[in-house]
């Protein structure tokens, strides 16, 4: 006796393969790949200073030193020590050359300018040094938080909050069908003020990696979050999943890779130190850094790159929302 066919609950439907679909996913995913490894890697060869902005006392000492340093230094002549380490203090300079002795030159840097750009300053003052056959004295009067001792704590975090947003701004724009708009704005701004939270208290109280005040550290990351995830829904929003590799290439690859934060700024080529501080991620390490080592000074642009990101992004947005509803069906 033979038992009973099974009966067919749904009618399997064979799966066709598009060419296109997997193709354009596997070009996007190389491109980006390539891109990521090209401009990090491509950044650490042997980077040079350029226009490394040194405060050096006496007229006759920065005479010598512009002379001796080239377009390398952007030599800032003060009259006193204490005026140039007034400005490395607040940031504008990385250092101030003095001469305190004969045979003698002291340099006091700020070590929280990053290991790249302190490194460069120390070893300009060095060969400076050896040319004129005298010696250096060096004093960090701006050192790193003692729990970041390589300098890169601004860096993983705003990388961190980046890559976050990022990827939550891609998983609603791909739920567009499911979830409405004012409920993805809703997610994505309550997303930034928690992981601007979240961020600034592991790395400020709980591990005392960033120093600055934990309100402004916080402000700083939950405007990075937001300019990020409304600037990623709003490429993808209008440009589909171009958008979205985009997206990845400004933000989490060239937007982090020339932010100051693993090399110094005055180290980055020509084209990275002009498009530095207009990212998101420059921004934030910019303002990160400033509130936490420098006296709070020159935060005002960042905060305002990074307000300026998410208020367009978010407009956009909007903005593409607005003229979708505005489309007439299509006639059949």
């Amino acid at each position: 006796m033979t038992s009973p066919p099974e009966p067919r609950t749904e009618r399997e439907t064979p799966v066709v393969t598009h060419r296109r679909a997997w193709l354009s996913l596997v070009l996007t995913g190389l491109i980006i790949g390539t891109a990521f490894i090209a401009v990090y890697v491509g950044l650490q060869r042997g980077p040079e200073p350029r226009h490394l902005p040194i405060a050096v006392v006496g007229e006759q000492l920065a005479t010598t030193a512009q002379a001796g340093f080239g377009d390398a230094v952007a030599v800032t002549p003060v009259t006193t020590v204490e005026d140039g380490s007034a400005l490395v203090r607040d940031g504008d300079a990385v250092a101030v050359l003095g001469a305190t002795s004969p045979g003698t030159l002291t340099l006091d840097y700020a070590g929280a300018s990053g290991f790249s750009e302190s490194g460069a300053a120390r070893q300009l003052a060095a060969g400076l040094a050896r040319q004129a056959g005298a010696t250096v004295q060096e004093n960090d009067i701006v050192p790193l938080a003692s729990y970041d001792s390589r300098g890169l704590s601004a860096f993983y975090v705003v990388f961190g909050v980046t890559l976050s947003s990022f990827v939550l701004a891609q998983g609603l724009t791909a739920a567009t069908a499911k979830v409405r708009l004012r409920h993805r704005l809703y997610a994505v701004g309550g997303f930034a003020v928690a992981i601007g939270v979240i961020a600034a208290t592991v790395a400020g109280p709980v591990y005392g990696s960033l120093t600055a005040p934990f309100p402004l550290l916080a402000l700083s990351l939950i405007l990075l979050s937001a300019a990020s995830a409304f600037t990623t829904k709003a490429l993808g929003a209008w440009l589909g999943p171009i958008g979205i590799a985009l997206a990845v290439l400004t933000l989490t690859t060239i937007g982090n890779a020339t932010s100051g934060a693993t090399i110094g700024i005055d180290l980055l080529p020509g084209w990275a130190q002009a498009i530095s501080a207009k990212l998101p991620p420059g921004a934030a390490v910019r303002a990160v850094n400033n509130f936490g080592y420098f006296n709070g000074s020159h935060t005002l642009v960042p905060l305002a790159v990074l307000a300026t990101w998410f208020l367009a992004g978010l407009g956009f947005v909007l903005l593409r929302q607005r003229t979708t509803r505005r489309r007439p069906p299509a006639t059949p």
